[in-house]
């Protein structure tokens, strides 16, 4: 068996185990495995292996750096795939990610969107965006050595949905959350749920709720997950960056 050969079979038998694992999450809280979408987190890993988990049907693929996204993007543009940015975002690297991006889920501050909506519409694209909700109490609390995950306040998460919805070249797709480090994600997805429902409330096609990654989409899908992010548990363990 050839190397590239290896490796797909190895990414196939992951891609089934996550899939199992899916299908479990969601007969245990009555919702089918069809309502959710896995997007592979590909940082660190190259461009052969978006190929590759292109070719096993995987369709949505994640980066949370510019620098790496954005070469990615482009060696695979060939692939019918959705490329969505999930890291915090500088506003300076905002025209860069309008390029390649369809979806960005870590909007979280007016100038942020102000910025995206410009670069996009400098390329001539529309973006689908998330508004990245903070679920941790403590991340606007500065306490040193503990590294905060972005995202926007619970309370104003409902203001900034807004001014998505009323720029002219983004689409205002939902709400995205990293669990806290250390918490009970089923807390946090539950308050993320809670979030969310404000905002269907006054956007009712804004029904994208990505959360959970390899180590708790359980606890997202019962919170009415319907996008997972996972990097591990498809690609394997990933080096640490330099």
């Amino acid at each position: 068996m050839t190397e590239g050969a290896a490796r797909r079979a190895e990414l196939a038998a992951h891609l089934a185990a996550v899939h199992e694992r899916i299908d479990a999450a969601c007969r245990a809280v009555g919702r089918s495995g069809e309502e959710v979408t896995v997007v592979a987190i590909t940082k660190t890993f190259p461009a052969s292996d978006v190929r590759l988990l292109a070719g096993l049907g995987v369709r949505h693929v994640g980066e949370n750096r510019d620098q790496e996204a954005r070469p990615k993007a482009e060696a695979c543009r060939d692939l019918d795939l959705t490329w969505h940015f999930v890291g915090q975002l500088q506003r300076n690297k905002a025209a860069s990610v309008a390029r390649y991006a369809d979806v960005v889920e870590s909007v979280d501050r007016g100038r942020l969107v102000t910025a995206l909506d410009r670069a996009a519409g400098e390329v001539g694209r529309r973006i689908g965006a998330c508004v990245q909700v903070d679920l941790d109490e403590r991340a606007h609390v500065p306490e040193p050595g503990v590294p905060g995950r972005g995202g926007c306040p619970p309370a104003e998460v409902l203001d900034l949905a807004g001014q998505v919805a009323a720029s002219r070249h983004l689409d205002l797709l939902g709400v995205m959350a990293v669990a806290p480090l250390g918490a009970d994600p089923v807390a946090a997805f539950d308050l993320l749920a809670a979030v969310h429902a404000q905002v269907l409330a006054e956007h009712p096609a804004a029904g994208m709720r990505s959360a959970g990654m390899s180590g708790d989409l359980e606890a997202a899908i019962a919170a009415g997950a319907t996008h997972v992010r996972l990097g591990s548990a498809l690609l394997g363990r990933r080096e640490a960056l330099k």
